[in-house]
């Protein structure tokens, strides 16, 4: 497959950008050294598809805020605990008194609630298409068996909108996308089809394995020398055109679409889910309405254009640094699934 992606290379005959949008294909690069592999002018660069990375400051210290009141306890996962807020992290609340607890899903909250009667769950949902389904299917589970002291604090993110700002910004120059196959698995190919058809920039939706990856680098680069664009799919033996129905169907009944913040990154339209009006009763940011200063991202941090493809993270000047895995600044170090953690872990 090497020799197939050289010889496609060399008949472009141009420096190629591919952008990894999801935060697996990242530490799956790195893990399997695909870089070192590629020739010489075929870069690839990491995308937005790390959910920790791209949540906001404000709702870091607006969970934080939460997490304190005596009358809640706050469920998460374990990759959420040490990103950092404007002045500290989940993890610094925990040690702070805050019951904050650790969970593998939000099913776990459920018990939790049942067990805690006189206290509030608070389940802080971070992630994209993915996670979403789990999350409803939760809400689901607490109408049906009661349990109405389940929350939950929704900063999930919809990655299309996400790619639709990147390229109308300008500012990265990226020739294609391998777009993330564990959010197509739900949603499909078709929302991603303004990008060849609006932007002329082919697209491949690719497994995780090292043989997965690298024959989606070999169609991205057929695409290009036959001088079409299209959404081709990869990895077919897990996504399907239209994705998966049932889940989607999960998503719009117990989620709204919303204008959602993107660390780093700014405000995209249309490009976050909060609990519908009808769950309004579980949403934790309306229950609690907690009010947060509004923090700047961290002097010197260059998260912001690391997700965009426009540097790579040892062009931050904290990077490995004032910035490690052990003492975060900026959140790509903080997720295995983060550019800037990969490119520490793996930079030898």
């Amino acid at each position: 497959m090497i020799d197939l992606i050289k010889d496609l290379f060399g008949k472009i005959g141009s420096p190629v950008n591919l952008m990894e949008v999801c935060g697996t294909h990242t530490t799956a690069i790195f893990k399997h050294g695909i870089k070192a592999l590629l020739p010489e002018g075929l870069k690839l660069l990491s995308g937005p598809g790390c959910p920790v990375c791209v949540t906001p400051i404000k709702d870091i210290d607006k969970v934080i805020a939460i997490s304190m009141r005596n009358d809640v306890i706050l469920a998460t996962f374990g990759d959420m605990i040490r990103v950092p807020g404007g002045e500290k992290s989940l993890s610094k609340a925990k040690a702070e008194g805050a019951d904050i607890r650790i969970i593998y899903s939000p099913l776990d909250c459920l018990d939790i609630g049942k067990e805690n009667k006189d206290k509030k769950v608070v389940f802080f949902s971070a992630g994209f298409e993915t996670t979403a389904p789990s999350v409803a299917a939760t809400i689901f589970e607490a109408d049906r068996l009661g349990v109405d002291n389940f929350y939950v604090y929704s900063a999930h993110k919809l990655v299309p909108p996400a790619l639709e700002a990147l390229l109308q910004s300008g500012n990265a120059m990226i020739d294609g996308f391998m777009l993330p196959g564990h959010v197509c698995t739900i949603i499909g190919n078709r929302p991603y089809e303004f990008i060849p058809a609006k932007y002329s920039k082919p697209c491949v939706i690719t497994g995780f394995g090292a043989e997965d990856i690298l024959a989606g680098i070999a169609m991205l680069l057929k695409q290009a020398i036959d001088g079409r664009a299209a959404v081709e799919i990869q990895y077919r033996s897990v996504v399907r055109v239209d994705g998966n129905q049932r889940a989607k169907d999960f998503i719009n009944e117990y989620f709204g679409v919303c204008s959602s913040y993107w660390r780093g990154i700014g405000l995209i339209d249309n490009s976050g889910l909060r609990l519908s009006e009808k769950r309004r009763h579980r949403d934790a940011e309306r229950v609690f309405d907690i009010d947060v200063i509004d923090y700047p991202e961290p002097s010197g941090c260059q998260c912001g254009l690391v997700l965009q493809g426009i540097k790579i993270p040892p062009e931050c000047p904290l990077f490995g640094k004032s910035c490690t895995p052990e003492r975060p600044v900026g959140a790509c170090m903080v997720s295995s699934e983060g550019s800037c953690a990969a490119y520490y872990k793996y930079r030898q």
